[in-house]
């Protein structure tokens, strides 16, 4: 049995996923584009979400959406396969989705640059891994709680994954990849939330939300209360 874990150990490990999306590109700036966001959700796989989930996927179905992939973004732009969907039932699945977020002991981070202050994609990957590597040195004790840390990433951006795997194995030894397909989870749907939101957050500071997104969300103050609020709620800060 030499260099074979034994069961008991497997079945009590600890296991931390972490889900991470982007928004933007490495690309120069555009004014429709001006950031460049990760999102990463983390859940301590001891916590089971299976109740929470099974009601999310009901309720859906019961929308017409059964085993529907979420898409933030497309829903508020009513584009993609919701472009022939009504307001009413966008704003709908929207809020299952934020019920569904607030109901999961999960915890997020967003890390960001504003494009115009950069100068060009090396100069962004160096701003994001140095902050990525801030986010992991402040909480190494959280991270080294755990046997074992799973990245899922759909392997979107050559150059986020390149940073994703450079200053993971530098901080962490316990750290495993896996490329995820965006359909099969549902935390990878909510880290593309998480990404959404941060987006507007920003957009709202800086009266910079697009005619579809004001008549999404009706007014500010309705944004900040019912999707950017709870969103705080779940941040996870310097521990």
């Amino acid at each position: 049995m030499a260099g074979k874990t034994p069961a008991f150990f497997i079945e009590n490990m600890k296991e931390l996923s972490i889900f991470i999306d982007e928004s933007g590109d490495f690309g120069e700036y555009d004014f429709r584009s001006p950031y460049y966001i990760i999102a990463m959700v983390m859940h301590d796989q001891s916590d089971d979400i299976s109740e929470s989930l099974e009601k999310f996927e009901s309720e859906l179905t019961h929308m017409g959406y059964p085993h529907h992939c979420v898409h933030t973004g497309p829903i508020i732009r009513q584009e993609q396969e919701y472009r022939y969907e009504s307001l009413e039932l966008r704003k709908k699945i929207l809020m299952k989705m934020m019920s569904f977020f607030r109901h999961i002991n999960i915890q997020c981070k967003t890390i960001y640059i504003e494009k115009k202050q950069i100068a060009d994609r090396v100069d962004a990957t160096g701003k994001l891994a140095k902050l990525l590597s801030q986010f992991l040195r402040e909480n190494m004790l959280l991270f080294c709680s755990f046997d074992v840390v799973k990245i899922y990433y759909d392997n979107g951006q050559i150059e986020l994954n390149k940073i994703l795997s450079s200053v993971f194995n530098i901080f962490l030894e316990n750290i495993e990849f896996r490329k995820v397909i965006p359909s099969d989870y549902r935390l990878f749907q909510i880290a593309d939330l998480v990404c959404t939101l941060q987006l507007l957050e920003l957009k709202s500071e800086n009266h910079m939300l697009s005619n579809s997104e004001k008549q999404f969300f009706e007014n500010d103050r309705t944004l900040m209360k019912n999707y950017i609020k709870p969103l705080k709620q779940k941040m996870l800060e310097k521990i």
